[in-house]
């Protein structure tokens, strides 16, 4: 019965996820010694929506991988083609030289965050990032992105950037750098997800109060803000990486 109820308040797809990987999930969190609150349904509607979003993202690249035609490109190519251009474009004003070889990571952190944001205008699913995890663990990968090239980059000189241009002042400003670079981490997720939990809470409102008309101008709103979050998310760490690969430190 208690199965039953738990089943009852999922949507089709975290309750299909649960039903084909539910079991292997449970393993393999008792084999590391953590213990599921619900064994029998162990992945959350968050992470089947992430699944979600990885899996059209998957598609979708492998559609363009096979569409790919030199003479006569169609339409999928050509939308991958403006999106890779975009992305291409703003590497290239914000990071300069070598931009090119940061454009993939870029592109596929536009690209989840804008397909996790839309994800909600869908009746009946959740958008991934209207929860707190979803933006820090996409916030978590962009910030040992930027560090690890940094270090790639500059070597250990990178780690001067965080000791200030003037040696007997370093001891101030290695704690303000270190801070500095935390509080990045706060500003994506906090950014990212503040803007999404409350559109999604707006939009449901209305939807209560008026369920005809009112509501398709602030999913319109909804549509702008998820368009323009995930802009932000890409271009914050497009300039977290100019930075960090900066050799004028």
């Amino acid at each position: 019965m208690r199965l039953d109820s738990i089943v009852m308040h999922q949507d089709p797809i975290t309750a299909l996820v649960n039903k084909l990987f539910g079991g292997l999930a449970t393993q393999i969190l008792q084999a590391v010694h953590v213990q599921p609150v619900h064994p029998w349904s162990p992945i959350t509607e968050t992470f089947a929506m992430e699944i979600l979003v990885f899996t059209f993202l998957l598609i979708a690249f492998l559609l363009v991988r096979i569409s790919l035609n030199v003479e006569n490109p169609g339409p999928i190519q050509q939308m991958a083609e403006m999106v890779h251009g975009f992305v291409s474009d703003q590497a290239d004003s914000i990071i300069g030289h070598g931009a090119q070889q940061f454009v993939m990571f870029t592109t596929v952190v536009l690209l989840f965050v804008l397909s996790c944001n839309l994800l909600g205008m869908v009746p009946g699913l959740l958008a991934p990032t209207s929860k707190a995890t979803v933006p820090l663990g996409v916030a978590l990968v962009c910030w040992f992105y930027y560090h690890y090239y940094g270090l790639r980059e500059n070597g250990f000189g990178y780690l001067k950037q965080f000791l200030g241009p003037i040696w007997w002042i370093s001891w101030m400003m290695l704690p303000i750098e270190l801070i500095s670079h935390l509080a990045r981490l706060l500003s994506l997720t906090v950014r990212l997800y503040a803007n999404m939990f409350a559109g999604e809470m707006v939009t449901l409102v209305f939807f209560s109060l008026v369920p005809i008309g009112v509501p398709l101008v602030f999913m319109a709103l909804h549509m702008g803000v998820a368009l323009i979050q995930a802009y932000i998310f890409m271009l914050l760490t497009m300039i977290y990486v100019s930075q960090a690969i900066s050799h004028e430190h």
